[in-house]
């Protein structure tokens, strides 16, 4: 036998004796993303695709005079922590980043109001144009960070979903035909797919996918009146959301929207409402949070086959004493990284999470059998 397949199956062989043993160095883990200072709580919104990068925010505390509570945007690395990020004003969010991890994307304060805002690598804040109105903001970008959507308003006020292309230029996408608003929330790896929404009036909310052919209704649950976008998949088939009666979270579910619109309804955990945040890149594990009986808030993790699961119970042996996760807010393409707020006993208070799930041993210790066996069959003559 040769010494490199000798070496590699060596290797393998180890890799299974480590994994039936029960141990392996890469581990699920929880790191709790703190606040700035002077923070009450924080929220991370969005994961790049290695886990290195959240976005988020926090807000500020309140005093006994009652000044403070503003939000501030923020991003956490791997190696710097959290850090604010520039504003105009006292207020701004980060929601979203591309899955490079180099730009970051939402709204900050503006003397008119509110303004889209694009951050990049190094920090720096870029203001997003309008339609001639005041105020814009964005709610989601591309994998590579060129194309950035959310709503901008018009002269006349009107608000309607846009596009920011890499130069700057905004695209006009419209309002769908019977409704006075509307605003993108995700967009494809690519850019050329959004996940949107419309409105009309108090009882009529509608989640759309929007591409180079219009405004794509669809379609709701039976017994649900009204439906909400809110992420959308890397390859642009599935979108995640919720559809309600109303406007409140009461009596809603978790939706995935497959390719041809139709709604599979999530579940719950025997909770009145459920809600879904975010997808991975081939829209197989959705995240978001939904209540059980008892009426707590939990994140959840939704898998083709699977179903929803309950992180809490999951990643138990993550938390401490009286520390719980409570939504889950986005999820990296390939699935591994969720992000969200949750309960953090140590600090008591409200802080954002980040997630590693990594693979579990279970499937490794799989493939390691199947590349020893593949090993072996090749010593044969």
């Amino acid at each position: 036998m040769q010494r490199g397949i000798v070496f590699r199956a060596w290797v393998c062989a180890s890799a299974v004796a480590s994994l039936a043993s029960g141990v392996w160095t890469q581990q699920p883990s929880i790191t709790w993303l703190g606040t700035l200072p002077n923070g009450a709580r924080s929220y991370a919104q969005g994961v790049s695709a290695d886990g290195a990068v959240v976005a988020g925010y926090d807000e500020a505390v309140i005093d006994d005079e009652g000044v403070g509570g503003e939000l501030r945007a923020l991003r956490w690395t791997r190696t710097g922590g959290t850090t604010p990020l520039a504003t105009l004003g006292a207020n701004s969010q980060s929601l979203a980043v591309s899955a490079d991890g180099r730009v970051i994307v939402g709204w900050t304060e503006h003397p008119n109001g509110w303004r889209a805002a694009k951050w990049g690598a190094d920090g720096s804040l870029t203001l997003l144009g309008t339609l001639g109105g005041a105020q814009s903001a964005a709610y989601g970008v591309s994998a590579d960070g060129a194309i950035v959507v959310g709503w901008a308003d018009d002269a006349s006020n009107r608000r309607a979903a846009v596009r920011w292309q890499a130069d700057g230029t905004v695209d006009d996408l419209g309002v769908p035909t019977g409704f006075t608003i509307s605003w993108a929330t995700g967009a494809s790896a690519d850019g050329s797919t959004l996940a949107a929404n419309a409105y009309a009036d108090r009882n009529r909310w509608r989640a759309f996918r929007w591409n180079a052919s219009g405004w794509e209704s669809l379609q709701l649950p039976a017994g649900y009146a009204n439906s909400e976008a809110h992420a959308l998949s890397a390859d642009g088939a599935v979108i995640v959301g919720r559809a309600f009666n109303g406007l409140g979270v009461e009596d809603s579910v978790a939706v995935r929207w497959t390719p041809d619109g139709a709604a599979e309804s999530l579940g719950t955990f025997g909770g009145s409402w459920s809600i879904a945040h975010g997808v991975s890149e081939n829209g197989a594990v959705i995240v978001g949070a939904a209540t059980d009986s008892a009426g707590w808030t939990r994140a959840f993790r939704w898998a083709a086959g699977v179903g929803m699961e309950d992180l809490n119970r999951v990643y138990a042996r993550l938390l401490g004493d009286g520390s719980f996760l409570e939504a889950a807010y986005g999820v990296s393409p390939d699935g591994r990284y969720i992000v969200g707020v949750g309960y953090n006993a140590a600090t008591n208070r409200a802080e954002g999470f980040l997630l590693d799930t990594v693979p579990e041993p279970a499937s490794l210790l799989a493939l390691s059998v199947g590349l020893v066996g593949l090993l072996r069959a090749r010593r044969r003559p």
